[in-house]
């Protein structure tokens, strides 16, 4: 019998980023990397498991934005031209390296991989991935949750009905996909401040995360700390991330990822090969960028790089997850000790870390769910759901209001370089109330211009803008998506205000911006209750 459990919590999410206007676009590479470097090899090592017979439970929150692209027929297309263009370099890569043996098994591996990613994109699921996170939800070996609409920072919405909308039309788009109601939520950021549950309970959402200091400063102090869940209130739960088994998977410096042995994410081909050879599979700017095809493994804080050994790197994956794996079982051993209950760990992590930023992370979890099978038992994967089926009951509290990031309130989306964005944006929130409350019954063009009026500002609200800023990459796109849907919305606002519909204009933006196809616009009306709004969930109510 297990004396504890341990919640592996994987975050999906992109920015919407669609450019129909250009051939291609640069930041839509985000999505196409991740697909290649992530989705397809996370999905890969589950379905393995699944496929052997191997029973395990991990949750994935898939943001909407990503969802979307998924489902995105141009954005379809364009990853097919990209994966075909990456066959083609590696098959030259291949060529290249005939007589350079330490790259030349890379080499072939990195082929190998591509033409995977083809037949598993393009001939086992039709384009679509949705389809196969939903065969692993439904062998019930993934348990999927949702986020945000457009991961929209909640505790800076002043406006409550912007944070409904949210996640209104986050519900709506995880049924539409998976064929249910999701039954937790990735609060975006993890950014949590008190009366957002009430929302969440309202949209039959039963559980969220919040970082650790969001229940250790709870009110009253919970009673078991992070390692087991406290009820809100209004009846949702609440868990806390565990820091010590967090930082030892996504800090470079600290973590697992750092590893001199692992491959090395900045030197690419794309940088290193001469230009002439390079540019078919660069961007039509003509730019150098990442190519994806990578040679040699960090060694350490030198710019003299040894090259990268895959057995090697196979090797420390698997010392790894042997090595977290005997964490928490004396984490969980000495838990378990002094509290009157079996504790849950709860260590959620982007899911990107995994094959995109650390390489051999896909294998690393792969390995640490066999171990975890086979090699013990004193814990047991679970999801949050399952824990609170098996303990539904739990101390009533209420969490601080808190986010992960730096300093843990906030100061990642509002300070210096971002904070002009935020009177912009609650007053397109304001505005657009003010919109579904004077046109309750809107038809035809008019209905048209207030859901594209919606979507853009659940575009401008999404949170990845302002981190940008803050980081310092890709700074100028994030400012002109930025300020791209403030106008936006602004002159929808004023045509159906003064009501000077300009179609051209509307069909143009319907066109670029065409994320949640079936949005109602009337969940910016205050005056409308969640049960009126999707009748789908009103059974799930808390």
């Amino acid at each position: 019998m297990e004396k504890g459990f341990l919640a592996l919590i994987l975050h999906a999410h992109l920015p919407f980023v669609r450019h129909p206007e250009f051939p291609d676009f640069l930041e839509e590479d985000w999505f196409y990397e991740a697909i290649t470097e992530t989705y397809i090899p996370l999905l890969k090592v589950f379905q393995n498991l699944t496929n052997e017979g191997i029973k395990f439970r991990i949750t994935m929150s898939v943001s909407p934005t990503l969802l979307a692209m998924f489902q995105d027929s141009l954005l379809q297309q364009r990853y097919l031209k990209k994966i075909e263009k990456l066959i083609e370099l590696a098959e030259k890569e291949v060529e290249r390296t005939k007589w350079l043996p330490e790259f030349h098994d890379l080499a072939l591996m990195y082929l190998e991989h591509y033409r995977f990613c083809h037949y598993f994109f393009a001939e086992k699921y039709r384009c679509d991935l949705t389809l196969a996170f939903k065969e692993l939800m439904e062998a019930g070996n993934l348990e999927l949750i949702t986020c945000g609409a457009t991961h929209g920072f909640m505790p800076l919405m002043i406006n409550q009905t912007a944070i409904k909308a949210q996640v209104v039309t986050a519900v709506q788009s995880h049924i539409k996909a998976f064929g249910r109601p999701p039954r937790g939520i990735w609060l975006p950021e993890c950014g949590y401040q008190p009366g957002v549950d009430e929302i969440l309970r309202e949209n039959g959402i039963r559980f969220f995360f919040t970082d650790a200091h969001g229940i250790l400063h709870a009110s009253p102090r919970p009673k078991y700390g992070v390692f087991a869940p406290i009820y809100c209130p209004s009846g949702v739960a609440a868990f806390g991330r565990d820091l010590e088994s967090s930082k030892q998977v996504w800090s470079a410096d600290e973590g697992y990822p750092g590893d001199p042995f692992y491959r090395e994410f900045y030197r690419d081909i794309g940088y290193d090969l001469e230009y002439d050879y390079i540019r078919p599979y660069l961007p039509s700017s003509g730019i150098r960028v990442q190519t994806g095809i990578k040679y040699f493994r960090i060694t350490g804080r030198t710019m003299d790089k040894h090259p990268y050994n895959i057995w090697i790197a196979r090797e420390r994956a698997a010392t790894h997850a042997g090595n977290f794996m005997f964490n928490r079982e004396k984490q969980i051993e000495y838990i378990a000790s002094i509290i009157d209950r079996p504790p849950i760990v709860v260590s959620p992590y982007d899911a990107e870390l995994f094959g995109h930023w650390w390489f051999e992370g896909p294998m690393w979890l792969d390995f640490l769910i066999r171990k975890i099978t086979f090699d013990q038992n004193t814990i047991r994967l679970i999801s949050p759901a399952d824990y609170l089926e098996m303990f539904p009951k739990n101390q009533v509290s209420v969490p601080s209001m808190s986010s992960w990031g730096y300093k843990g309130y906030n100061e990642v989306w509002l300070e210096g370089s971002n904070d002009w964005i935020y009177r912009h944006l609650h007053k397109a929130a304001d505005r657009m109330v003010e919109l579904a409350m004077n046109y309750p019954n809107a038809s035809g063009d008019l209905r048209r211009a207030l859901n594209q009026a919606a979507r853009e500002l659940l575009l401008l609200q999404s949170s990845d803008w302002a981190f940008i800023m803050k980081t310092g990459t890709m700074v100028e796109y994030a400012v002109k998506r930025t300020k791209i849907h403030i106008n936006r919305f602004n002159q929808l606002y004023d045509q159906i205000k003064y009501n000077r519909i300009e179609l051209g204009y509307l069909g143009e933006l319907e066109h670029k911006d065409n994320i949640f196809p079936n949005i109602n616009y009337q969940i910016y009306n205050p005056n409308l209750s969640t049960r009126a709004l999707q009748p789908e969930v009103a059974a799930t109510l808390v």
